[in-house]
């Protein structure tokens, strides 16, 4: 029974970070990191400014180099391309091309990935964010909010398992800070690792959170984050 159980786990385990060390310029920023994220799992990335919340994602993403441990997305080493097929990023700072409509910006992307394009999916996705309205508007024209709509429609376009999402709501103001939440709580059959700084974001569309403070993760449900933080002392 006892093995049954651990391989049940062991089955629903979708991110691995084991005993992970990075640095920078001879700084530890991440000292032997573990963290085990199921599938399903909503897992918010918190910790003050600095604690090294986008350092952890890049390395685990492979966007910086690992210094020391083993990361596995859906089963694969990030030393290995296959993790790519199931794995989806939103960077808190992304490219656009302004010259284009919104509608043109999703086709190139799109494009990028897939020998043939789903038209039915792309507009799928662009009434999901609440920009086919304005498909046809070059992308100079939308505000912020919008751009971030666009943006997340370009990443869930992919329609990856997995998905690393950077300060989503970054410098958005309260009524777009609402519109990207609200997809992001719509999404079913996601994983989820969303870095914030916002405890109302943490309430809204987590089940758990990953505490990142003095190099070290510990990570919580939502309900113990709470009972132990809701003052306010990690931000």
């Amino acid at each position: 029974m006892d093995f049954q159980y651990c391989l049940e786990r062991e089955v629903g385990v979708v991110i691995e970070v084991k005993n992970v060390t990075q640095s920078f310029q001879k700084r530890i920023i991440l000292e032997q990191v573990n963290l085990h994220v199921e599938k399903n799992e909503r897992i918010a990335l918190v910790g003050r400014n600095g604690a090294g919340k986008s350092t952890l994602i890049h390395t685990v993403l492979g966007i910086l180099p690992l210094k020391k441990g083993t990361i596995t997305l859906a089963g694969h080493s990030i030393k290995d391309q296959e993790w790519k097929k199931n794995v989806a990023y939103l960077p808190e700072k992304f490219h656009l091309y302004p010259h284009l409509t919104g509608l043109e910006n999703i086709l190139f992307f799109a494009a990028l990935d897939h020998k043939r394009v789903d038209e039915q999916e792309v507009e799928s996705k662009l009434r999901m964010v609440s920009l086919w309205d304005d498909r046809n508007q070059q992308i100079s024209s939308y505000s912020k909010g919008m751009l971030q709509r666009l943006g997340l429609a370009v990443m869930l376009y992919y329609d990856s398992d997995i998905i690393f999402l950077d300060e989503p709501t970054s410098g958005l103001d309260p009524i777009g800070r609402t519109e990207i939440l609200q997809i992001i709580h719509e999404l079913t059959n996601k994983t989820i690792v969303m870095a914030s700084h916002h405890l109302e974001e943490v309430k809204q569309v987590c089940t758990h959170v990953a505490f990142l403070d003095g190099r070290k993760l510990t990570k919580y449900t939502v309900e113990e984050f709470l009972s132990v933080f809701e003052g306010g002392e990690w931000a």
